[in-house]
């Protein structure tokens, strides 16, 4: 299991606190299994659930930039750090309002996409393909503004 917790650690000791942290949930809550399907796999749920929960509130605190840096906007190393929140702020505003608010609800607040589901009254999968279809644009829209940085500085 502290495979399972490495890969949603950014170290070690992250690791282990959510090993630990993932430990005593499965001791609190032994008496819930019900013996379908295997007690790995009901253990493995439990620790990724765990990791997912410290990250979430890791990460509350963490700014605009940092967030959409972390959903893997491809930027290549030609490019610089001069895009403000103001102008991040603008291109998630050009979103549609669905896509908008699907990407603030998970990317921002931290809602799963199965509570974003039940909010919106939408499937999980059209919530997923919501937010996807929404880094879709803006990593296309960042990539067009550092595009045009680059542009002005020649």
């Amino acid at each position: 299991m502290f495979g399972v917790c490495m890969r949603y650690a950014g170290s070690s000791d992250d690791a282990k606190d959510i090993l630990h942290e993932g430990f005593l949930k499965i001791f609190e809550k032994i008496g819930q299994f019900e013996s379908r399907g295997s007690f790995e796999g009901w253990i493995r749920r439990i620790m990724v659930n765990t990791a997912l929960e410290k990250f979430r509130s890791l990460h509350k605190s963490v700014s605009l930039n940092e967030e959409i840096v972390e959903y893997n906007l491809e930027m290549s190393s030609e490019m610089n750090d001069n895009i403000t929140v103001k102008e991040l702020m603008a291109m998630i505003q050009d979103l549609t309002p669905q896509y908008r608010l699907v990407f603030n609800l998970y990317a921002i607040e931290g809602y799963s996409h199965k509570e974003i589901s039940k909010m919106l009254n939408i499937s999980e999968g059209t919530s997923k393909s919501n937010l996807s279809r929404a880094r879709s644009i803006l990593q296309e829209k960042v990539k067009d503004y550092y595009k045009q940085e680059i542009k002005v500085e020649y």
